[in-house]
């Protein structure tokens, strides 16, 4: 008796907590969903927000090592700390064009959803009508399909467009941030010549143009879609999820939360690193990309060598291992892809099946009146939610493979943008010689001199040291005034170019005081001058345009008799005309390159000239024509040459040994040449002998 007195006990409890429950179910069901709307916002923060494991943060080590910067490529808090700098500069206001198409974007995604949520329905009782024979009804459903697709295509085609918008608002402000910063015009000091400093004194980057070219491009890209890849999705789950607990009941809606986040927890611990990959892939992109541009440029070299199978060589590897990286990579998406498919679309559309199928199989509180038409109508939307919804999930577990793929774009741009500020704070990363940073010499390196602005050029124990901390001369003294012309001459390798460098102010002065006017107030003339992209005209006002041209008053007609300075006039007629455009470096000579260079000295007028063997490739008596009319013109010239025809017009003579000695002194050109005569009678004699 006691044990069927239990019994009873038992089955009369069940029944009054069943009772209970299903008066209260409408209490439940609101506190169900307002804790899965709550689970799914922190399950998509925890999974978005993801810190790496110590094996990914190794990998993405080594993957910024490739570029030459020790960090760590994966989705954390240098992420999104990288990512918040950046942002600040593709959306720099709330008033801003980007702000204004970011709104845009989310209110399309809403309304999208709207629509979706409206189709499913729609879906269902267009099914419904069919099975149950209602053509009227079946009719005016399928009109209203026809209407809600002007809105849905629109909807559609708009956020394709806006999203595409805003990828190049982002690419547009980036680029002009990074070139503002790479080819920014502050010459006085250590703030400017960004673009010559991350390529000659710095080793962190290697290809500049593919970042700023590439790189930029695919971040934006990236950027712009992830917000939908984001956003969207955890709206559509907890939307789609929430009209599917009022047909199926929360509690079908726990049990499918349940075995979707298990599988998702099995899916995600097989993610592979994909923002290391995408480090990588950049990285190599532009290595094989510089080796085809060295190419390029040292094509003349290269052929007289006969280089060609060298340089194959270099390309083939280089592409080898991209190629070699491309392949590991599919093969790891492949299998995560079978896994990602199954998992995604398979298993839980099965999970989604068991629980379109709860209001068939059983009866629950609240819902009623389930003839064949009804079910079947159910069910179709049920089942229309619940593959939105799975969409909508896998899309959630998605974003964190773009995610990853953000955050390797994301490390290559603040890479960039790291670099080229360090530039302008005159710090720099450099492999360097052995013994560079022991004893005096790294004393040296660790010191910095004063650059201050005088209208003469004075130097004052000031050390002359390479970029990777070779030092050629532990202290330079020396005085130039205006109007008095300084002869440099020494071995290769003694330090003539490096000391022009630091008067452009293009190498940091580690020491000493250096007295000099502005860069701006030189002008270089090397031996093989450059030739910019542009017409005749162009080449000889460089960097001026024909705009600048014109407000200093100066007219083509002015440009002619500059060129007659260095016997070129004629040049106009040969070509053409000041406008014909032309590729100049292969159109001109040796010896016309260097005349048109003379010729942009005069047009400018500079108070100095760099001249570093600027007349090699010129006749001598158009050699001395140049050297008297600079000095008419007031242009004081810096000349390396060892031409003792150009002796007689210089005062002084900076004379470097190369082994870290120097002499400066006043320049006696007629004892000089009288001297060289000799020492080359003593050394036919000594030939003779």
């Amino acid at each position: 008796m006691s044990v069927i007195s239990k019994s009873r006990f038992s089955d009369q409890r069940v029944r009054q907590l069943a009772q209970a429950y299903a008066a209260n179910r409408p209490l439940v069901q609101r506190g169900l969903t307002v804790g899965f709307v709550f689970y799914v916002l922190t399950a998509a923060y925890r999974g978005i927000f993801a810190r790496p494991s110590p094996r990914r943060r190794d990998e993405g080590k080594d993957a910024a090592r490739k570029d030459g910067k020790s960090a760590r490529v994966a989705v954390d808090a240098v992420f999104y700390q990288r990512l918040s700098i950046i942002l600040r500069i593709v959306i720099p206001s709330l008033r801003s064009k980007e702000a204004l198409l970011l709104f845009m974007h989310s209110s399309l995604l809403v309304f999208r959803t709207a629509i979706s949520l409206y189709v499913a329905a729609l879906d269902g009782k267009i099914v419904a009508s069919l099975v149950r024979g209602q053509s009227l009804q079946f009719l005016l459903n399928i009109i209203r399909w026809l209407l809600v697709a002007i809105p849905a295509t629109w909807t559609n085609s708009w956020l394709s467009y806006v999203q595409n918008k805003l990828a190049l608002a982002y690419r547009t402000r980036l680029t002009k941030e990074v070139l503002k910063q790479y080819l920014g015009d502050e010459a006085d000091g250590p703030d400017g010549k960004v673009y010559y400093k991350i390529s000659n004194l710095d080793d962190r980057i290697k290809n500049p143009d593919q970042m700023i070219t590439h790189d930029i491009q695919r971040f934006s890209t990236h950027l712009a879609a992830i917000y939908a890849n984001l956003a969207k999705p955890v709206l559509d789950v907890i939307l789609y999820n929430y009209q599917l607990s009022q047909n199926v009941g929360a509690e079908g809606l726990v049990l499918l939360t349940v075995l979707v986040q298990t599988s998702a927890a099995l899916l995600r611990a097989l993610t592979p690193s994909f923002g290391t990959y995408t480090a990588q892939s950049a990285a190599l992109a532009g290595s094989l990309r510089h080796t085809h541009s060295r190419l390029s440029e040292f094509a003349e070299e290269i052929a007289f060598f006969g280089g060609e199978e060298t340089e194959k060589r270099l390309i083939e590897q280089e592409y080898a291992a991209l190629v070699q990286h491309e392949e590991g990579v599919m093969n790891k998406k492949w299998w995560y892809g079978c896994a990602e498919e199954g998992i995604v679309k398979w298993l839980w559309g099965s999970f989604g099946l068991v629980v379109c199928a709860i209001p068939v199989f059983f009866k629950l509180p609240g819902l009623s009146n389930f003839d064949l038409g009804s079910r079947t109508e159910g069910f179709v939307t049920n089942r229309r939610l619940l593959l939105s919804s799975s969409d909508a999930i896998g899309r959630v577990m998605y974003s964190y493979k773009d995610l990853a793929e953000l955050a390797g774009y994301t490390s290559r741009v603040s890479l960039l943008l790291d670099t080229m500020s360090d530039m302008k704070k005159g710090r720099f990363e450099k492999a360097l010689v052995s013994g560079a940073t022991e004893g005096e010499n790294g004393r040296i390196l660790r010191s910095r001199g004063q650059v201050l602005l005088s209208d003469d050029i004075q130097f004052d124990n000031v050390p002359i040291v390479t970029p990777n901390g070779d030092i050629l001369l532990k202290s330079l003294t020396f005085n130039v005034k205006p109007g008095e012309h300084l002869l440099i001459v020494g071995p290769n390798g003694a330090g003539k170019s490096s000391l022009f460098r630091i008067l452009g102010g293009l190498w940091p002065v580690y020491g000493g005081i250096v007295r000099k006017p502005h860069a701006s107030d030189f002008m270089l003339i090397p031996q093989r001058p450059y030739l910019s992209l542009g017409t005749l005209r162009d080449q000889v006002i460089y960097p001026h345009s024909q705009q600048d041209m014109g407000a200093r008053g100066v007219t083509d007609a002015d440009l002619v008799a500059v060129l007659e300075r260095v016997q070129m006039e004629s040049i106009v007629e040969r070509e053409g005309g000041w406008d014909v455009t032309r590729e100049w470096r292969d159109a001109l000579s040796g010896g016309d390159k260097q005349k048109i260079a003379w010729a942009r000295l005069f047009y400018h007028r500079p108070k100095y000239a760099i001249l570093d063997e600027a007349t090699s490739l010129v006749p001598p008596d158009m050699e001395g024509t140049m050297m008297e009319q600079a000095t008419a013109l007031g242009i004081t010239l810096l000349t390396v040459s060892h031409r003792p025809s150009l002796w007689k017009y210089h005062s002084t003579i900076l004379q470097l040994d190369g082994q870290g000695g120097y002499i400066f002194m006043k320049l006696d050109a007629e004892k000089r040449l009288a001297l060289q005569e000799e020492k080359q009678d003593l050394e036919a004699k000594l030939l003779e002998m």
